[in-house]
């Protein structure tokens, strides 16, 4: 009889800063440099206009709704997310960008409160608010006792991987990088004299083959990997052939689980290799209610991902996921005709890369995905 499989929960972008940092026991500056709003207080009006009236201050269990309870349910072995903000009263706005996110440090019980094992930093906000805003991000996580992959004070730091016990005494090993078509700034990369995020330029096979060596060298018998990867644009389920010949590749080489994020809702789903490719996990927890222009893709709806694995092998045994719906900036779950909706869509966009999504038949509000 094998070892039982590893659970890991897999979210997407947790945006914990402008209009959420407002809502939250301590609200930081709400100063904005954007085209059109100029104060994160008014990202609170817009939601509060679409779905009414939102308390506050609210608990910091308030964002996160009925994705605690979910995520208590399933109990699993690790869990891993993209937190992308910055979490700093320090630093400049960061010339260039047209949005900048920050939440005050004080305000980092609410991540907490989802109790994640790593999360990912190299993304297109850590440096919302420059090297100072970065240094005093990684000094309040460590803090709070909250460990992150994918930025550091130098380049070794920021391509460490966070590494995970498991149950059988192998670890999680969570790498964290990005990449330029995401929005990353290139002088955002760390290098061994200067604080940055683990940037990869291309989507060659070369760094591809460096980012597999790094996983091989750190990865010990009963080890799984993880590679984080903050990638591609924010809306459209079109998934790029380059992509797909790099995720492959990281699979090839010892990655066992490609979690991929940056698109602003779930995209195509992949088993390649028995190993699981999340092109896309979407948005968890932001801000957006009331912004208006791509309704078509739903980005009020999101998804908790449950992904086990076999310990010894690394391949999938199974893949659940959670659909959920941002309200008052809260989640809840949701509704009957919403779960068909995200089922329909990502069978039909995960079909070609030889995935079906089909309803749960254990749980009549989660989806499952399986081999076509």
């Amino acid at each position: 009889m094998g070892a039982r499989p590893v659970t890991l929960f897999l979210g997407g972008d947790v945006m914990l800063g402008r209009g959420v940092d407002q809502i939250l026991p301590h609200p930081g500056n709400p100063a904005l440099r954007e085209a059109h709003v100029g104060d994160a207080r008014t990202y609170v009006e817009l939601a509060e206009a679409v779905n009414g009236p939102i308390p506050s201050p609210v608990d910091v269990t308030w964002p996160w709704g009925e994705a605690l309870a979910l995520l208590d349910e399933a109990a699993p072995d690790a869990r891993l997310l993209n937190l992308e903000t910055s979490v700093t009263r320090d630093g400049a706005f960061a010339p260039g960008k047209g949005v900048h996110y920050r939440m005050n440090p004080a305000n980092l019980p609410c991540l907490a409160a989802a109790r994640p094992d790593a999360c990912a930093l190299a993304n297109n906000h850590v440096l919302d608010f420059g090297r100072a805003g970065l240094a005093e991000t990684l000094d309040a996580l460590a803090a709070a006792g909250l460990p992150a992959a994918g930025a550091g004070r130098d380049a070794d730091q920021a391509r460490a991987p966070v590494a995970v016990p498991l149950p059988g005494g192998g670890r999680l090993l969570f790498f964290s990088f990005g990449m330029a078509s995401s929005g990353i700034p290139e002088d955002w990369a760390a290098t061994a004299g200067r604080s940055g995020v683990d940037f990869v330029d291309d989507l060659s096979e070369d760094a591809a083959t460096a980012i597999a060596e790094r996983v091989r060298r750190a990865k010990r018998p009963g080890d799984l990997a993880v590679a984080s990867i903050h990638w591609g644009s924010n809306w459209g389920y079109r998934v790029s052939r380059t992509q797909v010949r790099f995720a492959h590749a990281l699979v090839a080489g010892g990655v066992d689980l490609v979690h991929g994020h940056s698109s602003h809702h779930p995209r195509p789903i992949e088993l390649h290799r028995g190993r699981i490719v999340l092109y896309g996990c979407g948005d968890l927890v932001d801000d957006y209610e009331g912004i208006t222009g791509y309704e078509e893709f739903r980005d009020d709806l999101r998804l908790l991902y449950f992904a086990s694995l076999d310990p010894e092998s690394g391949r999938a045994t199974a893949l659940r996921m959670a659909p959920l719906r941002a309200r008052r900036m809260r989640l809840c779950r949701a509704a009957p005709d919403d779960v068909e909706w995200l089922r329909a869509t990502l069978d039909r966009v995960s079909h070609g890369f030889g995935v079906r999504v089909v309803g749960d038949p254990d749980d009549d509000g989660m989806l499952a995905a399986r081999e076509a």
